[in-house]
């Protein structure tokens, strides 16, 4: 496998577009294929994963959520949201949804170059507590760990995986920014 320098990978807020919401669900479907536990069961149609990707784009537009892309040159090599869209008294906090690196690129710094990036936009929407939650088996628990996030608990046999069977969800948290 040939290395990329992370130099090479350049992160950019995604917005509303065909070409997009493509390399998005494609992205998706390579995720869940592969045992990715993002809220999607094996096989996933690509109707579904573009209706996805619309609804999340929609949101783009709206304000409600930031979604990064990692490229590769012209390849999508990774993503991340950041969801704003919270309850009234949460003013403060963002959650962390969708985080997915291509298959081929997994291990190279995409998925913490991504979380530092959406942490930078976090702060510059007055947001200073970030959360997330990852699956118990094969999740990014070690990754979100490395990079400051704090476990708050665990809940057993919460979700599906793609694939069949059960897997619990850890629940994360992270202060980026002193409380205002």
């Amino acid at each position: 496998m040939d290395r990329i320098a992370i130099s090479d990978i350049h992160i950019r807020p995604l917005a509303p577009s065909p070409a997009i919401r493509t390399a998005l669900s494609e992205l998706l479907i390579e995720a869940v294929a592969n045992g990715g536990s993002v809220s999607f069961m094996d096989p996933l149609p690509m109707a579904t994963a573009e209706k996805f990707w619309d609804n999340a784009l929609d949101a783009v537009a709206r304000g409600d959520r930031i979604i990064l892309g990692a490229f590769d040159g012209e390849l999508l090599v990774g993503t991340l949201t950041l969801a704003l869209d919270v309850a009234q008294n949460q003013p403060h906090r963002a959650e962390l949804v969708k985080m997915i690196t291509r298959i081929s690129h997994r291990g190279r710094g995409v998925a913490t170059a991504l979380l530092r990036k959406i942490e930078q936009s976090a702060v510059a929407r007055g947001r200073w507590l970030l959360v997330l939650d990852t699956a118990s088996d094969g999740g990014a628990a070690p990754l979100y760990e490395s990079v400051g996030f704090k476990l708050a608990g665990e809940i057993p046999d919460y979700a599906f995986k793609p694939q069949g069977g059960l897997s619990g969800t850890k629940f994360y948290w992270k202060r980026i920014a002193a409380a205002a």
